[in-house]
Parts: C-alpha cells; structure tokens; sequence
C-alpha cells in the first residue's frame, strides 16, 4: 500500500476500459453483486468527503484573489456537510463514523499526499477531478445497497456544491496562461490512475479477472465519460 501514495509516483494501471460501443449504453451490471456492506461504503464515503474538506480549506490559503477564496471556502463547507450527512446515517445505524471510517484512513491519507499539488492550482483541479470522479462512482454504487439507503446517499452525492464555481476558477486561470493548461491537462490525466484505484478498493470482486472486468466495465465506463465531459469544459484532454 505504501507503494501507491509517495509523491509524484509513477503512474499506477488503472481499471482497463473497453473502447464505446454503440450499444454500451444498454450494458448493465447487477450493482448488488458489487457492491460493499453498508457501513464499509458509509465509512469510505465519509472520510472520502472530509478529505475533500481538508485538501479545499488549504486552497482557500493559498488562493490570492477575495472572490475566490470565497467560492473555494463555499466548496469545502459543502464536503463538510456532505461528510456530517453520511456520518449522520452511520449513527443511524447505531455506529460510531470514527471506527466505520477507520479501516479507510491510512489507504486515503496516503491518496490525499499523491494528489496534493505542487501549487494551489493543482490541488484545486486535483479536488475537482478526484471528487467528480468519486462522487459519480459511489453514486452509482449506492444502487447496489439495501433498502432506501443508497437512494439517500446518491441524492446527497449528485447536490451540487460549488464545482461549477471551482470550474470557473480553473478556466479564468487557465485562460490567463497557455502553460498552465498545458501542466494542468498533464496532472490531471495523472490523478485518474488512483482515484479509480481507490474506486475500486471499495468494490466486492470474485477474484475471477476477466469476469470481474466484464462485470465492472459499464460503471467505470459511464464514470470516466462523464470525468471526460468536465475536462473538455475546462479545455484540458482527459
């Protein structure tokens, strides 16, 4: 696990992807066989957002315009709420948030030193990119739990909170100077290797690869396609 999470490691294999088909669209996955117990996905999720919190209150620092500093501190308040909500639903379920999300801290510390960046514009599309990945993953694992609880955690996880103000932040940088993008689109295209590893961390496998693939494919494919969307927004190739 060490491995994983030193700093500007080389890149990791990420989950192999199919090319499009026209009828990918149609392909589906029975996310119950997939997906974690409830309180290991509470927890992973949980922390995941307080991450979140953390990597965008250090922005906020950093970042020297007033306007946004304000927009970044609104996001990172957002994940703030998104993790209370969730630790909320892990008492709930008569569970203490600190020991379901212990298993998960060491494996997302150490993901939060990978893809912290060299400066404030890194970390910032670091955050954006990780935690849209992540949010539309877990969104859609949610489908896979019991009862009307993944409902509840896929409704908090698609609540907007702030990206499109981080997006702006980004392009209005990115505008201002041609090397930036250049660096940006390069780091960006570095940070999806680990998130979709730590995707996949969370994910219950047969241990059988090549079923395993065939099972997981859709998912990762609609995730990376809609990873790919925001990227073109900012003018960055994913």
């Amino acid at each position: 696990m060490a491995s994983w999470f030193s700093r500007r490691a080389a890149p990791v294999d990420a989950p192999k992807l199919k090319p499009r088909r026209e009828h990918a669209t149609a392909l589906r996955v029975d996310l119950h066989d997939i997906a974690p117990d409830l309180l290991p996905y509470l927890g992973q999720v949980a922390y995941l957002q307080l991450q979140a919190f953390e990597s965008l209150s250090r922005v906020v620092q950093l970042v020297p315009a007033l306007a946004s500093k304000e927009a970044v501190a609104f996001a990172a308040g957002a994940a703030l709420s998104k993790h209370q909500a969730i630790a909320a639903e892990i008492r709930r379920h008569d569970a203490e948030p600190a020991v379901v999300m212990e298993p998960f801290a060491t494996a997302i510390d150490g993901f939060q030193a990978v893809t912290t960046g060299r400066d404030w514009q890194e970390t910032l599309l670091a955050v954006y990119v990780t935690n849209g990945l992540l949010s539309d993953f877990f969104m859609r694992l949610a489908q896979g739990l019991p009862g009307d609880v993944g409902t509840r955690a896929a409704s908090l996880l698609g609540t907007e909170t702030g990206t499109e103000r981080i997006a702006e932040i980004l392009a209005a940088e990115i505008a201002a100077d041609r090397t930036l993008g250049s660096r940006l689109a390069m780091w960006g295209r570095r940070l999806v290797g680990d998130t979709l590893l730590v995707a996949r961390s969370a994910l219950r496998l047969s241990g059988n690869e090549r079923n395993d693939e065939e099972r997981i494919d859709p998912v990762f494919t609609e995730v990376i396609g809609a990873h790919t969307r925001r990227m073109d927004a900012l003018g960055l190739t994913a």
